[in-house]
């Protein structure tokens, strides 16, 4: 049973609210953006390419959006961020009105929200433990967990009700809505920053010191290799997912909601029953193994199917083997990372997570359009068994990434 702590406290349980609402109006976004995209472009490269375009501001802007947090009043970044949001999806939803919107539009809609979010994300991630006491801090992210499990199932099954009703248009203006709710339950912070000149310097010098230690610390390099490699496979989920199900199966707009629903149920499942059970008779790198030879497994089985219903299985054990390998990644990267550097690594860690998953999503599409969807799917499958293939023949090479051997290097190089 979830501790009921943190919502009780009102601050927290406002925001947890709007952002419940919000991220269910994120999620029935994506899928009505992706069934419009279909509708709009003969081409399954466009849909492979929002995958990319969604990932690129994370790699492009964390990092500095890193540092405006650190410098700026946290609050007025999460507000002008949703602002922003809702400004950028509200167009959507007037350019689809108008009946303008095209796959041009569409993917320069995906980038800006992407924006939005990759600016939203450092700040959002200081505003919890400021708002909740430490004793409610467990509470504040369990729910959190739960929220974001939530509306992946909830947003695509709303979409597919209601873009069979109203269109897409109208669940662009209701994420727009969302976003505005989540800025009124925004609430005030004093300034926690150092003032931006100060930041600023502190930021271009942490740069370089952090690639240093990166280039010391082979274990903390293998471990933003094989999170590199990873993201760069699993990609492969969004970019060619949407281009299976909608331009061969050709699946009408609820059942591509229902698809999208079943990866949601799946990664639940696999969050609350599955994980324990697993973590409880198996170490992390034979977890690391399970997960990356299921998502492979899906990958043949996406490649095999030709109705929908067949798609429900392999999408709910996409989202168990998704939910499985990342939450093992982040195990690992915790266990390794020392405390001094761990904001640091860690946003290293996403830029370099996004960077791939950007060079994914368009590896995969092009490929796609060159020799079919299912081929992409299998050559997908094909190499990522390699690479789990070659963690089991080389061990020691991979192990390294999982404990920490001896004494961390320092900054300066003279650890």
């Amino acid at each position: 049973m979830i501790p009921p702590s943190s919502l009780l406290n009102r601050t927290f349980r406002r925001i947890w609210l709007a952002s419940l609402v919000s991220g269910t109006a994120v999620a029935a976004h994506e899928t009505a953006a992706t069934w419009t995209m279909n509708l709009r472009s003969p081409s399954g490269l466009f849909i492979s390419l929002m995958a990319s375009l969604a990932s690129l501001p994370f790699f492009l802007f964390t990092l500095p959006a890193g540092a405006l947090a650190d410098a700026f009043n946290q609050s007025r970044i999460l507000r002008l961020a949703n602002l922003w949001l809702a400004g950028c999806a509200g167009a959507l939803a007037v350019l689809g009105w108008a009946g303008v919107l095209n796959p041009v539009l569409l993917l320069a809609g995906v980038f800006l929200l992407a924006v939005g979010f990759a600016i939203n994300a450092p700040a959002w991630a200081s505003l919890i433990p400021q708002v909740v006491t430490d004793k409610e801090l467990p509470s504040a992210s369990t729910l959190n967990g739960m929220q974001f499990n939530l509306t992946s199932i909830l947003g695509p099954a709303v979409a597919g009700v209601l873009l069979t009703r109203v269109g897409a248009p109208v669940v662009f203006a209701l994420n727009a809505a969302g976003f505005l709710l989540v800025f009124t339950a925004i609430p005030s912070l004093e300034k926690t920053g150092s003032g931006v000149s100060q930041t600023l310097e502190s930021f271009l010098r942490s740069i370089p010191s952090t690639f240093r230690y990166v280039g010391q610390a082979q274990n903390v390099a293998n471990i933003l290799a094989r999170n590199a490699i990873y993201s760069f496979f699993v990609v492969a989920i969004p970019a060619l997912a949407p281009v299976l199900l909608l331009k061969e199966l050709r699946l009408d707009a609820s059942s591509l909601g229902l698809v999208f629903a079943s990866m949601g149920v799946g990664s639940v499942i696999s969050a609350i029953f599955v994980i324990p059970w697993l973590r409880s008779r198996f170490a992390t790198d034979t977890l690391m193994i399970i997960a990356q030879v299921t998502l492979a497994g899906v990958y043949i089985l996406m490649a095999m199917v030709h109705h929908c219903l067949y798609c429900l299985v392999p999408m709910a054990l996409a989202g168990a083997g998704w939910t499985l390998a990342a939450s093992e990644l982040w195990v690992i990267a915790q266990r390794s990372i020392p405390n001094s550097l761990r904001g640091r690594i860690s946003a290293l860690m996403m830029v370099l997570s996004q960077g791939a998953m950007t060079l994914g999503g368009v590896v995969w599409g092009v490929s796609a359009e060159l020799t079919g969807t299912r081929v992409a799917l299998l050559a997908a499958a094909s190499l990522f068994l390699t690479t789990v293939l070659a963690s089991m023949l080389f061990p020691r090479i991979f192990r390294k990434s999982l404990t920490i051997e001896g004494k961390a290097p320092s900054l300066s190089g003279n650890g």
